[in-house]
């Protein structure tokens, strides 16, 4: 199909979109139907959060060579080929007997199928579209997602509550026909390479790295002296896997990342703040949702009710930035989302506690989402602005691989962040309301322990609630704070961009 005629339609967009679009619900359906799989498979929380753990590791440390393998298969044929599999991993899933079928569906095969898509989706939107429309595509994407991020604690919370967790699965798979049947509104692209040209000895060292990387970041919360052992050792092997790949270059061969690319000041901003946003959204729902369900003992439906301003303000921000790219550049509406997002983090720090604003939280949450909004609908396309058509595959793959260790990175770096301010809330809460125990080391770890089972405040004592209510503002305040320096580092980054390059046509 002839890519200059793709380019005047948005069907292409949308074919791809939809894979997009699956991915997040998938993630979110599985949050929102956790407690349920535990009863139907008779297993426990801990082997479904590693099953979580693990899809998230073969994907991340497959993508590099997915990336790759677009350039040697072609990366419209690649994403089909993941789109069967995802689809083959989900039926699996849907399906399960037991817990191990369960982990073969949902985390092996679904994993694998979307190291292959993540980085096909950028790629081929990059290589059907150039200039403004390439814009607009890809802050379309950004849209989709904050789209998918709105509807899927709801459609997820409806279904688990009043149905099965196994139809919000299925539900999946409609998509997953729509795009096998409308595939060839796709550009055909061409292999630019051969079998001969895959780097193997590269793509194990990377995969090493990254599987030590995302392990790491995983156990932060369990382990944190294995898990900072295991993050140098991948950064260590990650430096060896540069050296590796700059020597393969110099001597003439493919590479399997051209490493060259991040000379590329663009790049690098663009990536980094991919990175660190999906640090922030990860982080934002883990904190929110474990808020919503342990403390106020919400079920699925009202958790995602909860939830929902925020997903509201990140998907119509993002849905404006189309319209607003014309007007404003890209530095200009990022800088206005981080610092949206930052105002909104700040007022969000003082509304998590027993006795809840529900107008502050709202507040909050909307500002929180529509900055974030500004920022993902138009970070890609930072990064991708300068890259030429031959490298686009290259740079999609860096731009998955930055998202994947960004959303890992924010449930473990935050629930670390959440553990310390309990530790510091309780010194605060006893100094306040139990001043006679202060120095009582015994008592700190009575009211440690109280707090992890705080779902049983109501009857308890006033001084009890009074102290788990301090301890919650503490944490929560201290996870908003932390998040809120994270908006300003990628404000920082933003300030880096040239006005003058990205609206070009």
């Amino acid at each position: 199909m002839n890519e200059k005629a793709n380019e005047n339609s948005w069907i292409p967009l949308i074919v791809v979109a939809c894979a997009s679009f699956i991915i997040v619900l998938d993630s979110f359906f599985m949050n929102v139907s956790i407690s349920r799989i535990v009863v139907d498979l008779n297993t426990d929380v801990s082997t479904i959060q590693m099953i979580v753990s693990f899809c998230t590791l073969i994907t991340a440390a497959l993508i590099l060579l997915s990336t790759k393998l677009q350039d040697i298969i072609g990366k419209k044929k690649l994403f089909i080929i993941g789109v069967i599999l995802f689809g083959i991993g989900i039926f699996t899933a849907v399906i399960s007997s037991n817990v191990i079928m369960f982990f073969v569906g949902w985390s092996g095969i679904k994993g694998v199928a979307a190291a292959l898509i993540v980085p096909a989706i950028v790629s081929i939107i990059s290589g059907t579209y150039s200039g403004r429309k390439r814009t607009i595509a890809l802050a379309a994407l950004g849209m989709v997602a904050g789209l998918a991020d709105t509807l899927a604690p709801l459609i997820g919370g409806v279904i688990t509550t009043f149905l099965s967790w196994r139809y919000t699965f299925a539900f999946e798979l409609i998509f997953l026909v729509f795009i096998l049947v409308m595939q060839n509104k796709i550009t055909d692209f061409k292999p630019t390479e051969s079998k001969n040209d895959l780097d193997i000895s590269g793509a194990i060292v990377s995969i090493i790295s990254l599987v030590l990387l995302v392990l790491g970041i995983l156990t932060l919360t369990k382990e944190l002296t294995i898990s900072i052992v295991e993050i140098i050792l991948g950064l260590i092997v990650m430096a060896i896997f540069i050296w590796y790949e700059l020597k393969r270059k110099r001597s003439g061969k493919v590479p399997l990342l051209d490493v060259d690319l991040f000379r590329d000041k663009h790049l690098c901003i663009g990536a980094s703040i991919k990175l660190l946003y999906n640090l922030v959204i990860s982080g934002t729902f883990f904190v929110m949702v474990l808020f919503f369900q342990t403390v106020l003992q919400f079920n699925p439906l009202y958790t995602g009710l909860a939830s929902l301003p925020f997903v509201l303000g990140l998907l119509i921000f993002s849905s404006a930035t189309p319209k607003l790219i014309g007007k404003l550049n890209h530095k200009t509406l990022m800088t206005i989302g981080c610092i949206i997002s930052i105002i909104g983090c700040l007022i969000l720090s003082y509304q998590f506690k027993l006795n809840l604003s529900m107008p502050g939280l709202i507040i909050g949450q909307f500002l929180l989402g529509a900055g974030i909004g500004f920022i993902m609908a138009l970070s890609a396309d930072v990064a991708l602005f300068d890259i030429p058509s031959k490298s686009q595959n290259n740079v999609s793959g860096i731009i998955s691989t930055g998202e994947t260790l960004g959303s890992s990175m924010g449930t473990a770096i935050i629930g670390i962040i959440l553990i310390l301010g309990v530790m510091g809330g309780i010194s605060t809460a006893v100094d306040t309301y139990a001043p006679d125990h202060s120095g009582d080391e015994q008592f700190h770890q009575e009211i440690y322990n109280h707090f992890q089972k705080i779902d049983t405040l109501e009857g308890q004592d006033s001084i009890v609630v009074n102290t788990a209510d301090i301890i919650i503002q503490e944490a929560m305040a201290a996870v908003m704070y932390v998040l809120a320096i994270v908006l300003g580092i990628i404000l920082i980054l933003t300030l880096q961009i040239k006005n003058n390059n990205i609206n070009k046509q």
